[in-house]
């Protein structure tokens, strides 16, 4: 299963759109929510549910002491959102200012999320939060860098609107950018519409040059209820939000493993003099007919 990031270039509903990809999908999921400016389920959807003493920040003391207590650790801060606890949570930091102990903690994060997408079967959301550029480049604070550089898709969420696709102009080229040179390629780079807006898929693909995966219908009732928590909005099962992010997890699996065929079996390069024989034959036949 991938590994999917999403990110933003201002809020857009990174945070909203990864819940309701986690909580909708058909197979285990799990939410890491890696974005340096802090988590925010922890106090909203969960009220407060998972204290201080669980969550990502706890997983740099662990690889602090090595890759092995980090692999160790991950399990037991994990949160259960459903009660057979096939959705998962990695809560995120409840204060910004532990992003910067988080520099090295990245890399090996990223390890374990694929081992347990790829021997487990779980698809594995990270919510990255709002890009952070310095000089054209990730900010190696306030951007976790090395979870994009490592994800099957990276994913930038963005609104069907003007002030939306805006923004998203001025962080895709440098992001495309980031993703060609440390990344797995440019090509892991798509959209993920939220379709409030007058804009579509296809001019959202267009004003950015890059595809739109899959989108999230406008849904508020269901939004607050994953920002805020509470009892949940009538209906909420069969929510468009829901039903569509389903759909989306799909959609992101089928990506990805084009991607992963691609990468195994690239297209091979033409041989030129190979191909100037049998362009000859081309010819000699088309004169003879």
């Amino acid at each position: 299963m991938p590994v999917t990031a999403l990110v933003s270039a201002k809020s857009c509903g990174v945070t909203t759109s990864a819940l309701a990809l986690t909580l909708a999908s058909k197979r285990p999921s799990l939410l890491a929510e890696c974005d340096p400016a802090g988590g925010t389920i922890r106090a909203g959807f969960l009220q407060g549910e998972v204290g201080a003493g669980c969550g990502l920040y706890h997983l740099a003391a662990a690889e602090r002491t090595g890759p092995d207590a980090l692999a160790q650790a991950f399990a037991s801060h994990l949160w259960p959102m459903d009660d057979a606890g096939h959705r998962k949570l990695l809560p995120g930091l409840t204060d910004p200012g532990q992003a910067a102990a988080l520099g090295r903690t990245w890399p090996a994060l990223s390890e374990v999320m694929h081992v347990l997408a790829e021997e487990a079967g779980y698809d594995v959301f990270v919510d990255a939060g709002r890009l952070a550029l310095e000089s054209g480049r990730l900010h190696p604070t306030l951007t976790p860098a090395p979870l994009l550089h490592k994800a099957d898709l990276v994913l930038l969420v963005v609104r069907g609107t003007e002030q939306s696709l805006t923004l998203a102009r001025h962080v895709i080229d440098p992001l495309r950018a980031e993703l060609a040179e440390h990344g797995s390629g440019p090509d892991a780079l798509g959209l993920l519409l939220i379709e409030d807006g007058p804009y579509r898929a296809h001019q959202v693909t267009e004003a950015l040059k890059a595809p739109v995966l899959a989108g999230l219908p406008y849904d508020p009732a269901t939004a607050a209820y994953f920002s805020v928590g509470g009892r949940p909005p009538r209906g909420y099962g069969r929510s468009p939000l829901l039903r569509h992010a389903r759909t989306a997890t799909e959609q992101f699996e089928a990506a990805a493993s084009r991607r992963s065929i691609q990468q195994q079996y690239p297209p091979r390069s033409a041989n030129a003099q190979l191909t100037g024989v049998l362009q000859r034959l081309s010819e000699r036949g088309a004169g003879r007919g």
